[in-house]
């Protein structure tokens, strides 16, 4: 497959070819869980898939659980549909300490607690804290869990200036818990958690249908785990080769990858959208100059774009209360802008991040 053929199976697989009919779809829209590291990302990931989307409309989502935003895969934020939650949290939680440790990264490793006795203890007093619909902030969270977790557990954090349990424990802690946070950013027990977990090769199952075709490794990266725990989930699922050096895909996705439908429109994606994953971001931008500066370890810019292709980058700031600065940064050789479009999007942009009115700035 060559790489405009790929990049168009996974366009259409994470839902961008066509916008869902209404926000209902919500749910629907996130089923390629869509990260919100940066302010407002899956906002505006789920409103380039869903039309008619609104940010209170999504914030009471957030609220009743109708989307889950959570800790799942490599202990990061992300929005989930509800039935997708414990597949991509707790379902992908290794089993063996070598390759939990690989997952609870090397701080958690460096504790000198074994990786599965910490999570363990760690899981248990997030159950206890956030028991009979409790409801915690950060702050809260980490203050509560100080009176329950043993010392070794919780190193000194320069940026909090104080104790508390090591970042990617406590997060995965929330995963094993089965809890999620609600729109104002506090953390619960989402309801009809169960101690069972779903078939952890059904992940793999995912991963392809969005970004195949692909390879063991490159799930392990995505989802954050071992290469020996991925393999073997990897392992459980049915693949054929693609007709190129891509990897793999699904049987029943050979068809679809073939002749995969022409994009039409334009999207302004946010940073950390699940079509800028890393699965996808050498084919976007095969150049390392244009790779670099839209993907950067913080503070990246959105993407935009137009008929499937990456035309330009984006970026957005508040003036004021009441008003979104939008730049918008064309890259080289590439089509020109569709501006009837890009203002509506921009619009839409806005809209979302509460501050309705728009200056939209083309470099």
């Amino acid at each position: 497959m060559d790489s405009e053929r790929v990049l168009a199976f996974r366009l259409a697989r994470s839902g961008l070819v066509q916008r869902a009919a209404a926000s209902e779809e919500l749910a629907a829209a996130a089923a390629c869980p869509a990260s919100d590291f940066s302010s407002h990302a899956a906002l505006l990931a789920l409103a380039a898939r869903a039309e008619g989307v609104t940010r209170e409309a999504y914030d009471a989502a957030v609220e009743d659980g109708a989307v889950v935003v959570a800790y799942v895969m490599r202990g990061a934020i992300h929005a989930v549909a509800p039935g997708d939650h414990a597949l991509y949290g707790r379902a992908l939680l290794a089993r063996n300490d070598d390759e939990l440790g690989a997952q609870l990264g090397r701080q958690v490793q460096k504790i000198g607690v074994p990786p599965g006795e910490a999570l363990a203890e760690v899981t248990e007093a997030v159950d206890k804290v956030l028991a009979n619909g409790t409801k915690l902030d950060k702050n809260d969270l980490h203050a509560a869990l100080r009176e329950r977790v043993r010392d070794e557990l919780m190193p000194w954090c320069k940026g909090c200036g104080s104790h508390h349990v090591a970042p990617m424990l406590w997060r995965y802690a929330t995963v094993a818990a089965g809890a999620r946070l609600d729109a104002e950013r506090r953390y619960l027990l989402a309801k009809g958690r169960t101690k069972k977990a779903p078939d952890a090769s059904e992940a793999v199952r995912r991963f392809l249908s969005f970004y195949g075709p692909a390879t063991p490794a490159a799930f392990a990266e995505w989802a954050g785990l071992a290469r020996s725990h991925a393999q073997r989930l990897w392992d459980a699922v049915e693949t054929v080769d693609s007709d190129s050096d891509d990897g793999a895909l699904l049987p029943d996705d050979v068809a679809a990858a073939a002749s995969p439908p022409t994009a039409r429109g334009l999207r302004l994606l946010p940073p950390g959208d699940p079509y800028l994953q890393k699965p996808n971001r050498a084919l976007l931008a095969p150049d390392d100059a244009t790779r670099k500066r839209l993907f950067r370890p913080t503070a990246s810019p959105g993407a935009v774009l137009q008929d499937g292709r990456l035309v330009a980058l984006w970026r957005a700031k508040a003036k004021g209360k009441t008003t979104t600065i939008l730049d918008v940064e064309p890259l080289a050789k590439t089509p020109k802008l569709r501006r009837a479009e890009l203002d509506d999007e921009a619009q839409r942009i806005a809209a979302l991040r509460g501050t309705p009115q728009l200056s939209l700035v083309i470099a």
